[in-house]
């Protein structure tokens, strides 16, 4: 075989000569690189150096909005997006692996999962607040750090859901390469696990950086316990000229907010898109493929293969260290005895904390409030679930069939996704003055408005997901379906539904989840002296939150993850399980 044939020694300058040609061919598209990659350090560390600054709770609360502040703003705001999805993808990696390697970790780790993505950011806030700030007490450090944090939960439980989904319904022709070649652990999913993933790895990843911007006033302008703190940032800008009841100045942030976004996702979006498609799983071409400007004059440069060079040692090292973690060949299986007592030992360890937990939960509310304090939120929590059915069923019916459409058009997928990311990214709080001047103006109720505002935060995770899956779906499948004149309702039966089916319900999940955490933004409504307030338990925990009551929202809170475990684990894994068993490509 060719390929196994040892090539003929190379002269004894080659090695030294290689560098230097490669370096003698630099052109001006490498200059260009290297010049932004400079401008971007810079801006970071420009931006960055606010954060070591000494701050008291008076001063810092006040927000200057002159539009003159907003490029240093939007910045701010970049940087801290930034930091948080770095964070994501690193947890989604390793929670995600654990949940889908470890089947005793699965029975906690997904559970708790669908309990930290229904805890409000606003939750999230009141402890990172108070832990940062006392990490790193007067310093504006402690802020940026809780701010960041905050934005990281409104990320990472939507990549995690997704890429939890692929790893457990990885194809089988490459599980099985995997195994027949005795792949290490740490090659198998850096070279079979990661890129099968990849597709919706990338479009999630695209929804949850949407669903930090949807959070960024209530992560800037954060009000907890009855103080008031505030970070230099696009959100803290429009949350201030919103209280200020200052129309031209919410223009000039949401104006500033859609370039932010059409920025961002000309330059790193689009091109991590166009880049996903080399991993899509099918054995013919498509006719029409992605394409991003940014990725084509990245791949004229040189510098990407330079750096490859650069870190391939390091590559190297790290999989000569992943053999520690053995191969990937069937291990021998435990013995029924063995395997139950070590399930019981698991499960009784693992029920004797979450019980010790919810029992030193009910005695703090007992002695503060009584337990009694949970039949007010759980009432309310029925109409905001009313709202959330409405919402995820409305949105399935809208946004699947335009998400296939998107998904299987490049030439439209190129069109749809910059808009589709604005929309996405649209932090409801920007439209509160149009809101309170619709329902003022047309008489409708916050109780029905208010799902529209839930709708901005959550509807987009179903029509993402689907994208994602009608994109996955092999070219070959599609090219045969049209061969054989399958058309209509039999087309999608027969390959978009069973195709599609495992994104949506990681869509639906992360959409339910979001619903319930959007419905503190969405319940309470102000505008300068204006302030409207639905009936749901959204508005309950928003109240809480401003005032500092502690075991109020304590008991809101819980019944929110309350209602979503119900949630999920009554419908929505039952349309997992079905998934993984029935409908993976």
């Amino acid at each position: 075989m060719s390929f196994l044939k040892s090539a003929p020694p190379a002269a004894p300058t080659a090695p030294a000569a290689r560098p230097a040609g490669r370096l003698s061919r630099m052109t001006w598209v490498d200059a260009v690189v290297a010049a932004a990659v400079l401008v971007l350090l810079y801006l970071a560390l420009r931006v960055g150096q606010g954060t070591t600054v000494r701050f008291s709770t008076g001063q810092d609360a006040t927000v200057d909005t002159d539009p003159a502040r907003l490029p240093y703003d939007a910045a701010s705001s970049l940087l801290r997006m930034f930091a948080a999805l770095v964070l994501s993808v690193v947890f989604t990696f390793g929670y995600a692996y654990a949940a889908a390697k470890s089947r005793r970790l699965e029975r906690v780790l997904i559970p708790a999962l669908d309990i930290l993505q229904s805890v409000p950011v606003l939750a999230f806030l009141t402890v990172a607040v108070t832990g940062f700030l006392a990490l790193f007490p007067g310093s504006m450090l402690g802020l940026e750090c809780a701010a960041i944090f905050a934005i990281f939960t409104s990320q990472a439980w939507n990549m995690t859901f997704g890429f939890y989904s692929s790893l457990t319904s990885l194809p089988s022709e490459l599980d099985e390469l995997s195994r027949s070649f005795r792949f290490t652990r740490w090659t198998r999913f850096w070279k079979v696990e990661v890129p099968s993933g990849m597709i919706g790895l990338v479009w999630n990843g695209m929804m949850s950086f949407g669903g930090g911007w949807f959070f960024l006033v209530a992560s800037e302008a954060i009000s907890v316990n009855n103080q008031k703190y505030a970070l230099p940032g696009i959100g803290s800008y429009a949350g201030a000229a919103i209280a200020d009841g200052d129309l031209g100045k919410v223009g000039w942030a949401i104006a500033t907010m859609a370039v932010l976004v059409i920025a961002v996702n000309f330059l790193f979006w689009r091109p991590l898109t166009a880049w996903a498609e080399r991993f899509k799983n099918e054995q013919s071409e498509a006719t029409e493929i992605q394409r991003s400007v940014v990725l084509d004059f990245l791949r004229r440069s040189h510098w990407p293969e330079l750096l490859g060079r650069l870190l391939r040692p390091v590559g190297l090292a790290l999989s000569r260290a992943g053999r520690l973690l053995g191969t990937d060949d069937r291990p021998p299986a435990a013995g029924s005895t063995r395997r139950r007592a070590g399930d019981v030992t698991f499960a009784v360890v693992a029920g004797g904390l979450i019980l010790w937990g919810l029992f030193d939960l009910g005695r703090y509310l007992y002695d503060r409030t009584g337990l009694g304090v949970f039949g007010e939120p759980l009432l309310l929590g029925l109409a905001t679930l009313a709202r959330v059915i409405v919402l995820v069923a409305v949105a399935t019916v809208v946004w699947v069939p335009i998400g296939v459409k998107i998904g299987f058009s490049p030439k439209l997928t190129r069109i749809a996704q910059p808009l589709v990311q604005v929309l996405a990214s649209f932090p409801a709080n920007f439209l509160f003055p149009l809101v309170v001047w619709l329902l003022l103006r047309t008489g409708l109720s916050i109780d029905v408005g208010g799902i529209l505002l839930m709708a901005l935060g959550a509807q987009w995770y179903i029509l993402f997901n689907t994208i994602a899956g009608a994109m996955a779906i092999p070219t070959d499948l599609r090219e045969a379906m049209d061969d054989l004149g399958v058309r209509g309702r039999q087309r999608w039966r027969r390959l978009i539904i069973p195709g599609i089916f495992p994104a949506y319900v990681t869509g639906g999940i992360t959409a339910s989840g979001g619903a319930w955490n959007a419905s503190i933004v969405a319940e309470v409504v102000t505008f300068g002296t204006t302030t409207l307030t639905a009936t749901g338990l959204g508005a309950y925990i928003a109240r809480a939150t401003e005032r500092g009551d502690y075991p109020h929202l304590l008991a809101g809170v819980a019944v929110m993850s309350l209602y979503v475990v119900a949630l999920n684990r009554l419908f929505w894994r039952r349309l997992y399980r079905l998934a993984e068993t029935r409908y993976s490509l």
